[in-house]
């Protein structure tokens, strides 16, 4: 376990990376006996300066729930991060792309709460009674600490690498579509790139859901009402720079379109 100042260390280095623009070395190289509660107690701190400082908790995100994405980093054990208001953009932004690091994009469901969410015995059912309605989502990663060679005690104190979300398409009911069978098609500058089905999430995306209630239950912390709920990709990450215009195509959920500038 590492001690207060050094956790304290870490979210410091984290916060200069991301102000930046640029990468720290691994943790896990820096600090070899640095353990997942530990990085989650990074996050934690940069979750709590965010709040200090204004910024407005909307939801959360999961990460590394799908083969494509374990296969993709190496790791195969699920995180979570954060997400404030000012991370989430509206279908069709331009969108900056020097305020993020490394950036990739992912297709993924999001999940709009209607009632609280409590582990740790939380199950997909729980879940589909607590959602509100289900919505397509891109999450824009953004690593602030080197790539090569991380593992989820790196991947976690970057805040799960995540930048920000874009919602679009047709908010549904979970009752109302078969949620496993979601698919989408992921372009950029109208080449098709990825394509995806949403039950690559754990056999069920809601699972996802079901799996971070539990996890953020061990740490006293639980999903309230209104909060969003990224569920975790079922397309590989996709690079993208400046210029380039992003287009995901859900089918009967609509799509979503964005504009990195």
């Amino acid at each position: 376990m590492l001690s207060k100042d050094q956790i304290i260390k870490i979210a410091d280095d984290l916060a200069a990376a991301e102000r930046n623009r640029t990468m720290i070395p691994r943790l896990t190289a820096q600090y070899p006996d640095m353990t997942v509660e530990d990085s989650y107690a990074v996050q934690n701190e940069w979750r709590r300066r965010g709040i200090e400082a204004g910024r407005r908790p909307v939801g959360r995100k999961i990460g590394l729930t799908s083969k494509v994405m374990q296969e993709a980093t190496g790791i195969t054990e699920p995180d979570y991060g954060a997400i404030f208001e000012d991370m989430v953009f509206e279908n069709g932004s331009e969108i900056e792309h020097a305020q993020f690091s490394n950036v990739r994009i992912e297709v993924e469901l999001a999940f709009v709460l209607k009632y609280q969410l409590t582990g740790p015995n939380c199950t997909i059912f729980d879940v589909l009674r607590a959602t509100e309605y289900v919505v397509p989502a891109l999450e824009i990663l953004s690593s602030r600490i080197e790539m090569e060679g991380r593992t989820i005690v790196d991947t976690i104190s970057d805040n799960a690498a995540m930048g920000g979300m874009v919602y679009g398409g047709n908010p549904v009911a979970p009752t109302e579509v078969d949620l496993r069978w979601v698919s989408a098609l992921l372009y950029r500058n109208e080449t098709i790139e990825d394509t995806g089905v949403a039950a690559a999430v754990l056999n069920h995306p809601a699972m996802g859901v079901a799996w971070l209630a539990n996890k953020l239950s061990a740490h006293g912390d639980t999903l309230q009402p209104g909060e969003i709920i990224l569920a975790g990709s079922f397309t590989k990450p996709m690079w993208v720079q400046p210029g380039d215009t992003v287009h995901a195509d859900y089918g009967t959920l609509g799509a979503i379109t964005c504009r990195f500038v």
